[in-house]
């Protein structure tokens, strides 16, 4: 079993907290995509990035001096959003960096798939970026089947934890033998589940910690995943599980932990 994350926009570096295991395994093609941004102009990247002035300047000066083989910080810590918040790497036990490792993969549009403790630079390149290089429309194009090929596990099963924008990358490719399975955190509005943007992150955050502490091996002992959710039986498929937001519930039940 496999599961699968987005990537935050926000990125840190902390080089001292632990040491990386290894360098991305697409590395070859994240270097094609830095030589790429860097011969566009600045009115070429800003509007690629569609930020303001000042986040242009900024990542116009990483990738102008970006290293991908030195002074990297794990991806796992690397990323700073509310998802990564949730799960709380920086607390995490030594046998839940062991578990993930093997059991979790980052997507992303520059680097493509990550291990958690593969070392990455701060980048700024979202997937639905419409990037032509190297005769692709875009970076959907570019990866190609490549993101499915690194994150399918032995058995076949990958549990998405990942947005749209991200998840597409894999869907695309599945097989009639894989085994994908999509996590709905929501919340009831009458008789339809409403997905809320902020709630889902911290939940996709908290259930791979949850699969980390458990050391889940199984899609159905995630079932048991119950901080600020809880499993909905009736809702569910063989494809899809669906969790319900408790009704009382303001945060998530890590959230207090973090500080």
């Amino acid at each position: 079993m496999r599961m699968i994350i987005s990537p935050a926009k926000q990125m840190r570096v902390d080089t001292d907290t632990l040491m990386c295991a290894d360098l991305p395994v697409l590395l070859d093609k994240a270097e094609r995509l830095k030589d790429c941004l860097n011969s566009l102009s600045y009115e070429e990247q800003k509007k690629l990035w569609v930020c303001n002035d000042k986040i242009a300047a900024q990542n116009r000066e990483r990738i102008a001096g970006m290293d991908l083989t030195h002074n990297l910080t794990p991806a796992i810590l690397a990323y700073d959003g509310i998802q990564y918040t949730y799960m709380a790497p920086s607390v995490f036990e030594d046998k839940y960096f062991e578990y993930v490792q093997e059991h979790l993969r980052i997507l992303s549009g520059f680097y493509g798939v990550l291990r958690p403790m593969d070392g990455v630079t701060p980048y700024r390149l979202e997937m639905q970026t419409k990037l032509g290089i190297d005769g692709c429309r875009n970076l959907y194009d570019f990866w190609n089947d490549s993101l499915y090929r690194e994150v399918l596990p032995e058995d076949r099963v990958i549990i998405n934890l990942a947005s749209k924008e991200y998840s597409k990358c894999i869907e695309r490719y599945l097989q009639p033998q894989d085994r994908y399975i999509t996590i709905v955190f929501g919340e009831l509005s009458g008789d339809k589940v409403v997905t809320k943007g902020v709630y889902a992150k911290m939940a996709r955050g908290e259930m791979v910690r949850f699969a980390a502490e458990i050391g889940a091996e199984h899609p159905e002992q995630l079932k048991a995943f119950d901080r600020g959710y809880r499993f909905d039986e009736s809702r569910s498929t063989d494809t899809e599980y669906v969790f319900i937001r408790n009704s009382k519930s303001n945060s998530l039940s890590f959230a207090g932990d973090i500080n």
